[in-house]
């Protein structure tokens, strides 16, 4: 109670049409919290912003337009990271990732360095791909993949991704599926990820993941390992979005309505280092959407010698509040 009080007194402006929530570094002094570096666990590697689809939620604004992709240069200086600092996950990211055709490469090198290799995909892009040497590549080194769902709707799918994207990514589903993706002994992982349609909190996890195993499994007899839900990040297209709608003020206030003080031990960032498409360091991915380098200092991988993150400030803004909100991005 005296910490909200506190907040009330720090941000109370009566004539102030403009936020009526603290900024994210403000609040977390406020209420006592130190946000510092941990042991890097997860080396996160984003290859472009090159993707075959236009999401409205999109923190990274990726598309099909974009034409920043890691090159192979960059790619094997990242691998040379990954020897050093030897992370237990590596996770593959955009954009979308199958369209860097440099992707089999940087899997079949990081699959002898790593613990868990992961790739994210939109599901669509790997359908489109139609690359059987993918899909055999990702089967060979046990690639977890991590697909965005937004929604169990067609046509909520389709406005927030693109006519068609839904039922790509349903075949694209039971493709992997087929290949033993999802089901039970096989060890070859696929867990979801669902974001809400507009500027509102995601429903509760174990809510969501039952309805989209019952619905995927009775419409589709499609299976899977696990669902998330995650908060929109009000970055990139998102954020020009919720400013052209007026809706970016109030969709921050209920973020940081909604922060949750238990998420900050948790939080990705604590323990991932991001790397840009170009090679340089960021704290997580969505800093690298904000151009916020690592500690507020640009550094590329090519100049790391030594692996010495701990205890090191991360950067912060207020799209922070997304990630601890509810139940956060932990």
């Amino acid at each position: 109670m005296e910490i909200q009080k506190e907040i009330q007194k720090e941000t109370k402006n009566s004539q102030d049409t403009g936020p009526v929530f603290p900024d994210f570094d403000q609040n977390l002094k406020i209420q006592g919290i130190s946000l510092k570096r941990g042991k890097t666990l997860t080396c996160q590697i984003n290859l472009g912003l090159l993707c075959n689809q236009v999401c409205k939620h999109c923190h990274l604004s990726a598309g099909p337009d974009r034409r920043e992709i890691m090159d192979l240069n960059t790619i094997n200086q990242v691998i040379q990271f990954q020897k050093k600092i030897g992370c237990e996950v590596v996770d593959i990211t955009g954009g979308a990732p199958e369209m860097n055709p440099h992707l089999p490469v940087l899997i079949e090198e990081m699959a002898g360095v790593t613990n868990i290799l992961m790739l994210r995909s939109n599901l669509s892009a790997l359908y489109d791909a139609n690359d059987p040497a993918l899909l055999d590549l990702l089967v060979k080194h046990r690639v977890t993949i991590v697909s965005s769902l937004p929604s169990l709707n067609l046509s909520q799918t389709d406005a927030q991704r693109g006519e068609g994207v839904f039922d790509k990514s349903i075949k694209a589903l039971k493709q992997i599926n087929d290949m033993g993706y999802g089901k039970k002994g096989s060890g070859l992982v696929l867990d979801l990820v669902s974001n809400p349609a507009g500027a509102f909190m995601p429903a509760p996890q174990a809510t969501a993941e039952k309805r989209f195993r019952k619905v995927l499994k009775d419409k589709w007899g499609i299976v899977f390992n696990q669902l998330f839900t995650f908060a929109n990040m009000p970055l990139g297209r998102f954020e020009r979005w919720l400013k052209k709608k007026g809706n970016y003020d109030a969709y921050l206030n209920s973020l940081w309505k909604g922060f949750n003080p238990c998420t900050v031990d948790g939080l990705m960032c604590r323990h991932l280092i991001s790397i840009a498409w170009d090679g340089y360091l960021y704290d997580c991915d969505f800093n690298l959407a904000a151009r916020l380098p690592k500690g507020n200092l640009k550094t590329h991988v090519s100049e790391i010698e030594k692996i010495d993150f701990e205890n090191q400030n991360i950067a912060v803004g207020n799209h922070c509040y997304a990630c601890t909100a509810g139940s956060g991005f932990t």
